[in-house]
């Protein structure tokens, strides 16, 4: 995982910081003291950080959006 997509995941998890409970902010915690510090991610903090993201991240159907609008 690259740098870059480290900042994605983190930028976005900030918005959503709040809802975290027990383990999970304790990592992503763990995740922002790695990231200041310019430090790799391993594989099983990459798949926890990705794991977290995808919780969170809750695409939205927006089929049930169509009744507002003329076709």
């Amino acid at each position: 995982m690259s740098y870059r997509e480290q900042k994605k995941y983190l930028e976005f998890l900030k918005s959503h910081e709040h809802k975290f409970k027990g383990k999970e902010l304790e990592d992503y915690k763990m995740f922002v003291k790695r990231q200041k510090d310019d430090e790799d991610f391993d594989s099983i903090s990459i798949k926890r950080l990705k794991e977290i993201y995808n919780k969170y991240n809750v695409s939205i159907d927006r089929s049930k959006f169509d009744s507002f609008f003329k076709k």
